[in-house]
């Protein structure tokens, strides 16, 4: 399943991704703007942090002053417009409480006509903290509540809401308290299942999404790929389950074909779509 492409010469759907960069390449602002363009979308930027990082570990990260984070949202959103955006490292709970402010201003998030996916990223894969304690309030109560989809992995479960006495489906239950329209608890990081299931849920019923287990060590990016494929489905006007749905079997793809890089974990990749030629499905 893959979205339909924009005929040449023709402006192509526009999503935002609202993220930190990552100078080793395979997650971030350039995971997102990867997945976008394989997609047939036009990738806007708002830069939150500049990270120093490689394949083993974030070394340091400088944070973009939050009014310029801000003012990066703005410009695009009343130029160029967008269908949707989503949201990664956001570094510090000045930066959170800007991007809420903003999206809000712009019409992003529950309270607009533009999907808003939060991907609530609190450390990076190799477990370095990119969000301090004292912002995880500010996210829980001012962004996640605007977001059409929240996407957090177990151990970001975990810091939001603790997980360790729950299952999944408490877990999901215990995050939609914060008030987002959709969760997803994605079952990706629990390594002892042959199978990766999903679980979505809307605060009435819940929608189990699996697909085999990809045994790869190589899975940085994963988290900010799924997200940004999400965006870019919404923004095609697929409704949240369908859009859900696409982006895990792109995911999964892109999962098998993955590649080492450097001595640490190397990228999911999304160039596999460069080597496929694929009918395109009815909307």
């Amino acid at each position: 399943m893959l979205l339909p492409l924009t005929p040449d010469g023709q402006t192509p759907v526009r999503v935002l991704t609202i993220a930190g960069t990552d100078s080793g390449g395979s997650a971030g602002v350039q995971a997102d703007s990867r997945t976008m363009t394989l997609l047939g979308v036009h990738a806007c930027v708002a830069v939150t942090a500049v990270t120093v990082q490689n394949s083993l570990r974030v070394s340091d990260f400088h944070v973009i002053p939050p009014q310029t984070v801000a003012d990066q949202v703005r410009v695009v959103v009343s130029d160029i417009g967008i269908g949707a955006a989503k949201t990664g490292m956001l570094a510090s709970q000045a930066t959170i409480e800007a991007v809420a402010q903003v999206c809000a201003e712009v019409g992003i998030g529950q309270t607009g006509s533009i999907p808003l996916v939060v991907d609530p990223v609190a450390a990076s894969i190799n477990g370095d903290p990119l969000l301090p304690d004292s912002a995880l309030d500010a996210l829980r109560h001012t962004l996640i509540p605007m977001a059409t989809v929240l996407t957090p992995n177990l151990d970001e479960v975990r810091v939001l809401v603790g997980i360790d006495d729950r299952t999944a489906r408490q877990a999901a239950e215990a995050l939609h308290k914060f008030g987002q329209r959709w969760t997803i608890v994605k079952g990706g990081h629990l390594r002892s299942s042959p199978v990766s299931t999903d679980l979505l849920y809307d605060g009435d019923k819940f929608h189990e999404m699996s697909a085999p287990r990809i045994v790869t060590a190589h899975d940085h990016g994963a988290g900010d790929t799924l997200a940004a494929a999400t965006a870019c489905a919404l923004a095609h006007g697929y409704d949240v389950p369908l859009a859900i749905a696409f982006a895990k079997e792109w995911t999964t793809r892109s999962l098998q074909a993955s590649y080492p890089l450097g001595a640490g974990r190397g990228p999911v990749s999304a160039l596999w779509r460069l080597r496929e030629a694929a009918p395109l499905p009815p909307r």
